[in-house]
């Protein structure tokens, strides 16, 4: 399966974004009425600057106490972005997260973002995949 076809799947309440400038407690604030693990960090909703997850926050929340919470997105986001594109299949897409040990990843059209995809959706449309190759299977078995 294709990041396209994920992305037609998901529901499309757009990608949730933060800027730079907001503090890491309002970001916790809209992770927590999302219910989302992480958002993306851009000045503009289309570049991207940065992502800062759920595990950031607590991460630094272990290392320096509250404090952390007036500090701006920017300061605790991961800056480095591993992207993909809308051609790259499920199978790419699973590699880069094991490898990199993240969760997710902004989808980009040049240098824009058209979405944002999480290893949820990823297992989701794997488990799709092998759904679909385990009926088709089973029919061949059984003559249909």
């Amino acid at each position: 399966m294709l990041v396209s076809q994920i992305l037609k799947s998901k529901a499309d309440d757009g990608v949730v974004t933060v800027t730079p400038e907001m503090s890491v407690a309002e970001v916790a604030h809209v992770l927590s009425m999302r219910r989302i693990g992480a958002v993306v960090v851009s000045s503009d909703g289309k570049h991207v600057a940065g992502i800062l997850s759920e595990r950031d926050v607590v991460r630094e929340l272990g290392k320096r106490g509250p404090s952390c919470l007036t500090d701006p997105a920017s300061a605790l986001m991961t800056a480095k972005i591993v992207s993909c594109k809308r051609e790259d299949s499920t199978h790419d897409l699973l590699q880069k997260m094991t490898d990199g040990r993240f969760r997710h990843m902004p989808v980009m059209d040049g240098d824009e973002m058209v979405g944002l995809i999480s290893i949820g959706d990823v297992v989701k449309a794997r488990l799709m995949e092998l759904a679909a190759e385990k009926d088709a299977l089973e029919g061949m078995i059984k003559g249909f």
